[in-house]
């Protein structure tokens, strides 16, 4: 039996067929969005699975226009598919409190096989402590003015995420690198500190997490950007996502997904060996004493 996927991913599912058929047709966005009296920007969404389609009569409505002599079973493929776009995901309470195009990250990665990342600034997100969180998030909330609800609200959320590595059943393969600087920088004090390090070290053995450090005295290629690339087994093309000034991007386009897969190969060859990284937060630990 196929593994239930979310919602997320059956909606970029949704919207890579509906693309396929709308160009199958020679038909551009604009043609199609005139002929229906659809919104243009709404289905450019669709196609890539930002947005949902609300209603079945929109999709059935785009399916006659696209091909009309559809088989039942294609079309009842692409109905369950819209079926599934439609149903919430454990994340869904959370998405008031997520920059723009976060839910779309976080819908993708709960159904990826595979996630490698860069930090260069801080420990990676789904290794960091409840405590190491809630500090990090403490030290910004007079500079974004966030509020304590809006603080909560994401740690916990940052907690939950953890269960994608930790998890029984298929966890996800992770490969992080983080730049010295990542490590180095105190966050909440060296009691918390000591305790992030504990757990970057014990989330390293287990058997689908790979953890590195890149040290500063390392003459190599570093991205300024930390990112995030995703790996399907099946149907969606790998994604990545990039942090940005007050928002992030997330894209399946060949180039920028090809271009950061370089940037991780080259920070990966230069960085330390895994089975250094504990070593190597044990003597930052021993500074403090």
């Amino acid at each position: 039996m196929a593994a239930k996927r979310g919602a997320t991913f059956r909606r970029r599912e949704l919207g890579k067929e509906l693309r396929k058929l709308r160009e199958n047709k020679d038909l551009t966005l604009q043609q199609v969005a005139k002929d229906l009296g659809f919104s243009h920007t709404k289905l450019a969404r669709v196609e890539i699975g930002e947005n949902d389609l609300p209603r079945v009569g929109d999709l059935e409505s785009l399916l006659d226009h696209y091909d009309e002599s559809m088989s039942r079973e294609d079309r009842e493929t692409l109905l369950q598919l819209h079926r599934e776009s439609l149903s919430k995901e454990p994340w869904t309470p959370y998405k008031a409190y997520m920059p723009s195009k976060m839910p779309t990250f976080r819908g993708l990665e709960q159904d990826a096989t595979v996630m490698r990342a860069w930090q260069p600034a801080f420990v990676f997100g789904l290794l960091q402590t409840e405590g190491y969180a809630n500090a990090l998030y403490r030290i910004a909330k007079p500079v974004d003015e966030t509020t304590s609800e809006y603080i909560e609200q994401n740690v916990r959320l940052r907690v939950e995420r953890k269960e994608l590595i930790t998890r029984s059943e298929a966890p996800l393969e992770l490969r992080v690198i983080m730049d010295e600087t990542a490590v180095r920088r105190v966050v909440g004090g060296p009691e918390i500190m000591r305790g992030q390090y504990d757990e970057i070290v014990k989330l390293g053995e287990l058997d689908n997490v790979t953890i590195q450090v890149l040290p500063h005295d390392v003459v190599t290629y570093r991205s300024e950007s930390n990112f995030i690339l995703l790996d399907f087994d099946e149907t969606l093309e790998p994604v990545v996502e990039i942090d940005m000034p007050n928002t992030i991007s997330v894209t399946d386009e060949r180039q920028e997904v090809q271009r950061n897969i370089r940037r991780f190969d080259a920070m990966r060859d230069s960085a330390l060996p895994p089975a250094r990284t504990a070593g190597f937060l044990q003597q930052l630990a021993r500074g403090w004493e």
